[in-house]
């Protein structure tokens, strides 16, 4: 979406064969989303029930959405241009108030939870259209088509805000139902009709480094809570090692996404005639599971740590073995969805996690840890392997 009136416009200026940068201000405005996270799997550990997976599911779906519909804003604006940088200082408010209400959302500070993320939605969106030419009106009419629906489900997040219990919860359900169908549908608005694919161009690099730019921040979580949780035991051999097999855990998905994924997503999408559309799937659906399963993996690293020995409870099972394989199943899907074929390393890795949970509850947490990490190596290590030797099949024709 180059901008193509410098009269004014705010648009971002591409330049054909030369990525578009992530601006100090985005990074910045990503500092709020690191405590966000940790909140979520903080939140998690203290409410892992079913019914408290179901309400941080929830959050972290939200705080997801309103964290990637600022990364597609800020593809089309330019975050070096003062307004465009008050924008995104605003919505770090907005992200501190909605990051320090998580622990609470669903007891008593509902409502300031769901007015802090509507207003983000929200004000970020109106803001857009604002800046917006006259002239571009193919880009105006999606903003408008977006604001319809934000605005729809607005009226369900606050009305979840002042409802109480499962009433809230259910308010909320139908809020994030009206904002994840809405991309599918094309926000099709009456007399507006559907937005067009060629309306949802983006930079490509851009895109692509923004959402690896969670993925580090989900990782550092892990990593953080990995090293607090360990400086504050009395060290011994079962936790020294749980320590290492949690590093390496991480250290291995870290290889499994950017290794090769992440360069291979950006170049894609980068020359993609429809690049919209693959941001759309690949990086707006897909790098879900993705977040999701890290966040996982860093509430077993704390279970694994502080109680490294004993039989392994459901708590821990879930996480431990679950982490790594929510991780995987949207690693293969973001793989395939970039690639057009389903890693086979992967695909192993996803079996062999569903095998051990079999024998699970017979193993120590320590040796749960050592046993997923294990898996994620080899999966690490399998698709370098795989992806070296096809390279150098393709060099040698």
């Amino acid at each position: 979406m180059a901008a193509d009136n410098p009269r004014g416009a705010m648009f971002r200026v591409i330049v054909p064969n030369q990525p578009s940068r992530v601006t100090n201000a985005e990074l910045f405005f990503d500092l709020v989303f690191v405590f966000a996270v940790t909140q979520i799997s903080h939140t998690l550990l203290s409410h892992f029930t079913p019914s408290g997976a179901v309400e941080v599911t929830l959050l972290f779906l939200a705080v997801w959405w309103v964290w990637v519909y600022t990364a597609w804003v800020t593809n089309w604006l330019n975050p070096e241009l003062t307004p465009v940088r008050i924008l995104i200082f605003l919505m770090m408010l907005g992200g501190l108030v909605l990051s320090t209400t998580i622990s609470t959302a669903f007891d008593g500070r509902g409502l300031w939870f769901a007015t802090a993320y509507a207003a983000m939605q929200v004000g970020r969106t109106a803001f857009w259209l604002l800046a917006t030419p006259r002239h571009r009106t193919a880009v105006r009419h999606n903003a408008i088509r977006i604001l319809v629906w934000l605005c729809g489900s607005a009226v369900f997040w606050i009305s979840g805000g002042l409802a109480h219990g499962q009433e809230r919860l259910w308010f909320w359900i139908v809020a994030l139902a009206i904002e994840y169908i809405s991309p599918a549908v094309r926000f099709w608005v009456p007399k507006l009709g559907f937005s067009s694919v060629e309306a949802w161009a983006v930079e490509g690099g851009h895109m692509a480094e923004r959402c690896a730019g969670f993925i580090i921040i989900a990782l550092g979580e892990a990593v953080v809570v990995n090293g607090a949780t360990f400086a504050e035991l009395n060290w011994s051999a079962d936790n020294i090692l749980a320590f290492v097999a949690c590093l390496a855990g991480s250290i291995a998905m870290w290889w499994v996404y950017f290794h090769k994924g992440a360069e291979a997503g950006s170049e894609v999408i980068s020359k993609a005639a429809e690049s919209g559309r693959l941001a759309r799937l690949a990086y707006t659906y897909l790098h879900m599971p993705i977040v999701a399963g890290i966040i996982l993996t860093a509430v077993s690293d704390e279970l694994v740590l502080k109680h490294p020995t004993g039989h392994s409870d459901v708590r821990t099972i879930v996480s431990t073995i679950g982490g790594p394989l929510v991780f995987l199943i949207g690693t293969i899907l973001f793989k395939h969805s970039i690639r057009g074929f389903l890693q086979l390393s992967h695909g192993i890795g996803i079996v062999l996690l569903l095998a051990l949970w079999w024998f699970a509850a017979d193993l120590s947490p320590l040796w749960l840890s050592v046993a997923t990490s294990v898996i994620m190596i080899v999966v690490a290590v399998w698709e370098s392997m795989s992806l070296r030797s096809k390279g150098e099949e393709a060099a040698a024709r």
